[in-house]
C-alpha cells in the first residue's frame, strides 16, 4: 500500500512540473530564429541608414537622421507605418519678429560612423546654422548607439549656440515615437496607471467621434470604435508625470507579444528639479521623453536665449527598449516588470562609459558631494527624506525656471544624511526643500566640482520662514493641494483608471465642480472647527454664473483670538501650489480694504491639465497688530482675474503666526 507520505511528494512533484513554465517564461529579446551579433552599418543609396545588431534592425533617413523604421521580432517596424514622423528629435522656437512658435524637427545635413567596433556602433546626423530663418540658429547633433546584444537604441543631442547669434527662445525639445497603431494599444505609465487605450482616430471631431471640451487636448470620446471606451475622457495630461518618477513608460503589444518603452535613466539632464511634471505616453500611440518644456511652470521657464549668450548641453541618452515574451502568460505583468528591471540596470550603469563624445563625462570625470541636512524651526533636527540638489547658481528656488544647466537632485536617508554623485565638473549652488517645512534652502557657499573630487560639506542647516509661534496652520507645507478636498468626477466625462485611484484629481472637469458646490457663496472655513481635507476645495478657481460668465472669487478664514498684541506685527505665511494667471489679494476683517498682498501670480496651467501642483511660491505677508480683533476675526482671500474657468491658485500651506519674542 503506498503510503500518504509517497502520494503527498507525487502531488508536490507535480505541481512543481505544471509551474515550471511560468517560473521561467522571461521575456525573450532575441530575434526569433536569429542571434546577436556585433551591429552593422548599412548605407542605401545615400538615402537610408540601416543598422542592424541581430536584435533590433533600425533604418534612419539619411542625412536627415528620423528613425523611419525598427524591425523587431517579427514585427517589420513597430513604428506607424502611415506617418512620415515616426522617430525623431523636435524643438518649438521662436524670435524677436516672430510671435508664433515654429517646430524644428532637427533634419541633419551631415551623417558620420562616430564608432564602429564588436561592441557597438555610434553614428551622427548633425547640422549646423549657417543664417537664415528657415531652422533654429543652434548647431545640433544627434547620436544614436546600438550594442551588440542589446535590445534597443540609445539615442543623445549635442546642442549648441554661438554667442553672436540671434536671441531666440526654444520652449520644448523632446524625443517622439509613434507607434504602429495596428499593434500597440496598451499604455503603462506606472504600477497603478496602465490600461487599455482608445485609438487617435476616436480623437476626431470632425468625423463625429469625439466632442471637444474646454481646450484642444480633451475630448469626450462620444463614438469610438470600441464601445467600451464610449463617454470616456481622453488628455494627454493625465498621463503626466514628475522627473523624479519618470524612468520608464511605454506600450505593450498584446497582438505581438512585444513592449516598446523609453527609459530615461538620469535626471541630469532635464530642467525644473526633480518634482516638475512631463507628459510621458498618450493616445497615438506616442510616447515621449521631453528634456525642456514649460509645462505645468509656464512661460516662467528660462528658455530665452539673448545675443551674447553662449550655450551648449548634452541632452540624453535615453534608452529605447525593446522586450517580447512567447508564453502569452500575464504578458502585460511580464514585459512591464522586465521593462522596470531593465531601467534598473540602465540608472546603475549611469553615466555610460561607452558614449563617444568628449561632452558627455565618464564617471571618473565627475565628482561627488556628501553632507548632512539639518532644518532649524525653534528646534535643530535632521532633515530627514528632503530633497537636495545641485543647480546653477541662482536665488533660492531658482532651480524651478531654470533649463540652461544641468541638475543633480537625491534625497536625504531618515537621518539627513545624503550623497549626490556622478556630479558634471561645474559650480553649482546647493538647493532643497524639507517636507513639512514652507520655503526653499540655499546653501551659503557655491560649490565647486572638478573631474574626480569627493567634497564632504558635512553638516549644512536649513532655516525655513518663520517670524513668530504658530496661531493656526491649514494644510500640510508639501508643495501640493493633494491633502485638500478633490471632488468626484462627472460619470460622463471621467476616465476609469482614476476611479478609487490616490491620483483622483487627474479627472477631467474638477474645477467645474465649485460652482456646484458653491453656487451663491464662496468657501468660508472655520479654523478649529473644519477639516481642509472636506472644507477646502483643492483650486481656488473662478465662478461660473451662466455660459461663458465667469466672476472672481472671495475665500474667508475665521478665526479666534483670545488676545491681540495691538503693537506687534503678525505674519501670515501663504504658499501656493500653484498659480494660472490669478490675482490674490489678501485682507484682513475688512472686504473693502487695501489689500496687505496684491499679487498677480503664474502661468503654470495645473488647474486645466490635471496637476495637483505647478510651479511652487511663497508670500510672507506682514500683518499690524491693529488690524486683528479680539474674539472673531476673518481673513479674505480674493482671486480677482475671472476671464475663464481656469485662472486660479492651490494653495499648499496656510500658517499665521504670532509676533516675534526674540
Amino acid at each position: 500500500m503506498i503510503s500518504q507520505k509517497t502520494i503527498a511528494s507525487w502531488m508536490i512533484c507535480f505541481l512543481l512540473l505544471l509551474l515550471l513554465p511560468i517560473a521561467f517564461s522571461e521575456p525573450t529579446r532575441n530575434l526569433k530564429g536569429t542571434s546577436a551579433r556585433a551591429p552593422t552599418v548599412q548605407q542605401i543609396r545615400n538615402k537610408e541608414v540601416i543598422v542592424d545588431n541581430g536584435i533590433v534592425r533600425v533604418t534612419f533617413s539619411n542625412p536627415k537622421g528620423l528613425i523611419t523604421g525598427i524591425k523587431y521580432n517579427e514585427i517589420g517596424n513597430v513604428l506607424n507605418p502611415y506617418l512620415r514622423a515616426r522617430g525623431y528629435w523636435d524643438i518649438t522656437w521662436q524670435t524677436e519678429n516672430n510671435s508664433l512658435p515654429k517646430l524644428d524637427r532637427i533634419e541633419g545635413t551631415n551623417f558620420r560612423i562616430i564608432t564602429q567596433n564588436e561592441e557597438q556602433v555610434e553614428i551622427s546626423f548633425s547640422r549646423t546654422w549657417n543664417g537664415g530663418s528657415d531652422h533654429i540658429p543652434l548647431n545640433v547633433d544627434k547620436r544614436y548607439i546600438i550594442r551588440t546584444n542589446t535590445s534597443g537604441i540609445y539615442t543623445y543631442g549635442i546642442f549648441e549656440r554661438q554667442p553672436e547669434w540671434p536671441e531666440v527662445e526654444m520652449g520644448l525639445i523632446r524625443v517622439a515615437f509613434k507607434l504602429n497603431p495596428d499593434r500597440f494599444h496598451y499604455m503603462v505609465v506606472a504600477d497603478n496607471r496602465q490600461r487599455q487605450m482608445p485609438t487617435d482616430d476616436d480623437r476626431d471631431i470632425h468625423s463625429g467621434r469625439a466632442k471637444l471640451l474646454a481646450y484642444k487636448e480633451a475630448v469626450k470620446l462620444t463614438n469610438p470604435h470600441n464601445h467600451m471606451f464610449k463617454n470616456q475622457v481622453d488628455d494627454k495630461y493625465q498621463y503626466s508625470c514628475e522627473v523624479k518618477d519618470n524612468k520608464v513608460h511605454g506600450w505593450i503589444s498584446t497582438k505581438s507579444n512585444v513592449g516598446f518603452w523609453l527609459i530615461s535613466p538620469s535626471g541630469e539632464y532635464r530642467s525644473g528639479g526633480p518634482v516638475k511634471q512631463e507628459l510621458t505616453s498618450h493616445v497615438g500611440p506616442t510616447t515621449l521623453t521631453t528634456f525642456i518644456s514649460q509645462h505645468y511652470v509656464g512661460p516662467d521657464m528660462e528658455t530665452r536665449y539673448k545675443t551674447g549668450e553662449a550655450w551648449k548641453k548634452v541632452l540624453g541618452p535615453v534608452f529605447i527598449y525593446l522586450n517580447s515574451d512567447s508564453t502569452r502568460n500575464n504578458l502585460q505583468h511580464l514585459l512591464w516588470e522586465d521593462a522596470k528591471r531593465q531601467t534598473e540596470q540602465e540608472v546603475e550603469a549611469w553615466p555610460y562609459g561607452f558614449v563617444a563624445s568628449s561632452d558627455f563625462p565618464t564617471r571618473q570625470e565627475r565628482g561627488t558631494i556628501t553632507g548632512r541636512l539639518f532644518v532649524n524651526d525653534r528646534f535643530l533636527a535632521p532633515a530627514g527624506y528632503a530633497y537636495i540638489g545641485l543647480a546653477p547658481p541662482g536665488e533660492a528656488g531658482s532651480w524651478q525656471t531654470n533649463t540652461k544647466g544641468y541638475q543633480f537632485w537625491t534625497q536625504t536617508n531618515e537621518t539627513g544624511y545624503f550623497t549626490i554623485d556622478n556630479v558634471r565638473p561645474g559650480t553649482y549652488n546647493l538647493y532643497g526643500w524639507v517636507h513639512g517645512f514652507i520655503g526653499d534652502f540655499k546653501y551659503q557657499n557655491l560649490v565647486n566640482v572638478a573631474a574626480g573630487s569627493e567634497i564632504s560639506l558635512d553638516r549644512v542647516v536649513f532655516q525655513p520662514p518663520r517670524n513668530g509661534p504658530t496661531l493656526w496652520e491649514i494644510g500640510v507645507p508639501d508643495r501640493t493641494a493633494r491633502e485638500y478636498f478633490v471632488p468626484e468626477p462627472y460619470e460622463n466625462t471621467m476616465n476609469p483608471l482614476y476611479l478609487n485611484h490616490t491620483d483622483k484629481f487627474r479627472q477631467y472637469g474638477l474645477w467645474q465642480r465649485y460652482t456646484e458646490l458653491y453656487p451663491n457663496h464662496d468657501l468660508v472655513y472655520t479654523v478649529g472647527v473644519s477639516n481642509y481635507s472636506q472644507d477646502w476645495f483643492y483650486a481656488h478657481v473662478t465662478r461660473n454664473i451662466g455660459g461663458s460668465t465667469y466672476v472672481p472669487t472671495t475665500w474667508q478664514i475665521v478665526f479666534e483670538l483670545p488676545y491681540v498684541n495691538w503693537r506687534g506685527s503678525y505674519t501670515l505665511q501663504i504658499a501656493l501650489a500653484s498659480a494660472a494667471r490669478a490675482n490674490l489679494k489678501v485682507r484682513f476683517n475688512n472686504e473693502y480694504s487695501r489689500p496687505l498682498l496684491s499679487a498677480g501670480v503664474g502661468r503654470d496651467n495645473a488647474i486645466a491639465r490635471h496637476g495637483i501642483h505647478g510651479a511652487y511660491h511663497l508670500y510672507s505677508i506682514d500683518v499690524p497688530g491693529r488690524l486683528l480683533r479680539t474674539g472673531t476675526n476673518t481673513i479674505y482671500l480674493r482671486q480677482s482675474k475671472a476671464v475663464g474657468p481656469f485662472e486660479g491658485l492651490m494653495y499648499d500651506y496656510i500658517r499665521l503666526e504670532e509676533p516675534s519674542t526674540a
